[in-house]
């Protein structure tokens, strides 16, 4: 069986802003020194001194970066044989690979948006190319510029990626606002899963929500998921594929038995098996209780990851291997969860 890491990271470096046109050079983001003040912390409790700086908005930077199980060219892959060395004594085959810095809004310019993220694809393309079997990854696709959306998304897919990695409240907008319908009916057209990952695309939530990083990346997940059975998403693009990666699925229980309630009140019905009638999958984290989610939900859209690169509340740079050797899952559901389910939500089978 081939063993898939469904959410590993990469983190950016200059080289990734290389890719940028002469004439866009002054969207690339600036690390930022801090050398005097109120010192934060790291996720591993090191004093955290370094900020990404888009525009004038700044956001931590080495703050959830895992230097203690990663060396720095597997993390960063500016050395691609390094990662995959690393993946086979972790027995991962496949990885699939989430940004870093865009897990925060950078850019309110357009012209702005599309430069870092066409730049960023190009530097993925690259990267993809020298392991097309074992590394793909999740396209950064413009979403301020939806006329240039369609070639964007046609490039990243012709270049090793194999879905489109969007946050909660893309374009300060729920997920059933209208405004995504092109970008959801070309991803159907062409086979690409949506996936939604941990994160928030809105501004107004950075700031407001500042300094409580579950209620901003966590619930702002919970709600786009809630929001797509609510309103139906789904059923209006029945062969489009859709995943929450990287907020555990402890919620996926408590999230279907509120929609269910509110359909119910609209005269409608839930789907007897949401996740498999919606073509729905969540990642689990080896914390949840993972018997439980599955007799709730039922364990074909169920996948995992290692957060690779990462040192946040979903990391699990084991996580794999913990599934596989925890004994409380049936081995059955381990099988399906640690590779063909990915392979069906990425179209790797």
């Amino acid at each position: 069986m081939t063993v898939i890491d469904a959410d590993a990271h990469v983190i950016e470096t200059d080289h990734t802003w290389s890719y940028l046109p002469e004439e866009a050079r002054r969207y690339a983001p600036a690390v930022l020194q801090q050398l005097t003040g109120q010192f934060g912390q790291t996720n591993r409790g090191n004093k955290s001194r370094e900020w990404a700086m888009f525009e004038t908005h700044i956001q931590p930077w080495d703050r959830n970066i895992n230097i203690e199980q990663t060396g720095e060219e597997s993390r960063n892959l500016t050395d691609v044989s390094k990662r995959l060395a690393h993946m086979d004594e972790l027995n991962i085959d496949v990885q699939v690979l989430y940004p870093t810095i865009f897990l925060a809004p950078c850019a309110r310019d357009a012209a702005a948006e599309f430069a870092l993220y066409h730049a960023y694809n190009q530097w993925m393309a690259d990267i993809w190319k020298q392991a097309p079997k074992r590394l793909y990854w999740a396209a950064m696709i413009p979403m301020a510029s939806m006329h240039r959306m369609r070639e964007e998304l046609e490039y990243c897919k012709a270049n090793g990626a194999v879905s489109v990695f969007l946050r909660p409240f893309e374009c300060e907008r729920p997920v059933f606002d209208s405004y995504f319908a092109p970008l959801f009916e070309a991803a159907q057209e062409l086979n690409i899963p949506i996936t939604y990952h941990s994160g928030n695309a809105s501004y107004t939530y950075h700031d407001l929500l500042e300094g409580h990083n579950f209620a901003k990346f966590k619930l702002a997940m919970i709600a786009t998921f809630h929001g797509l059975l609510e309103f139906e998403v789904p059923k209006r693009y029945p062969d489009l594929k859709w995943a929450f990666i990287e907020a555990s699925a402890s919620w996926v229980p408590y999230a279907l038995i509120d929609a269910e309630k509110r359909l119910r009140r609209k005269g409608r019905r839930l789907a007897s098996d949401p996740l498999k009638d919606n073509n729905i999958f969540v990642t689990l984290e080896v914390s949840d209780d993972i018997p439980y989610i599955i007799n709730r939900a039922g364990d074909d859209n169920l996948i995992v990851g290692t957060d690779y690169g990462h040192t946040d509340t979903s990391a699990e740079i084991e996580a794999l291997r913990i599934l596989r050797e925890g004994g409380d899952v049936p081995l059955a559901s381990v099988d399906k969860i640690l590779g063909p389910n990915s392979a069906r939500l990425y179209n790797l089978a």
